[in-house]
């Protein structure tokens, strides 16, 4: 009996991305763009379960930009600066969950959701 998983079963990718996100908090968004790149080559391969942790990384990519640039631009108001403590914590949040969810071998809740 083969005790390696499969590729389509491999957990280790989306945990990495899911650290390249975090580490995006320390060190720019360089970390994150190679999380998203990472993200959009493996979910084709995938099992459906991880194919939704791929979607979920996608849109935590493409939302967390949007939320990004909202709050830059209401940071020349300077009603944004606090939405950037609110912004990380949102990141946090969506990966801690991602690999929890990852390491039980099961998809994220609410791949499509905005928040949480």
């Amino acid at each position: 009996m083969n005790q390696y998983l499969v590729p389509s079963q491999d957990t280790r990718v989306p945990q990495i991305v899911y650290a390249l996100y975090l580490a995006g908090l320390l060190t720019g968004s360089v970390t994150t763009l190679i999380g998203v790149i990472v993200a959009y080559v493996y979910r084709g391969d995938a099992a459906p379960w991880l194919q939704a942790h791929y979607r979920y990384l996608i849109r935590t990519f493409w939302i967390g930009l949007l939320y990004s640039f909202v709050a830059f631009v209401l940071s020349l108001i300077a009603v944004g600066v606090l939405l950037w403590p609110l912004l990380m914590i949102w990141l946090i949040v969506r990966c801690a969950i991602g690999i929890r969810e990852v390491r039980r071998q099961q998809a994220p809740p609410r791949p499509g959701s905005w928040l949480w």
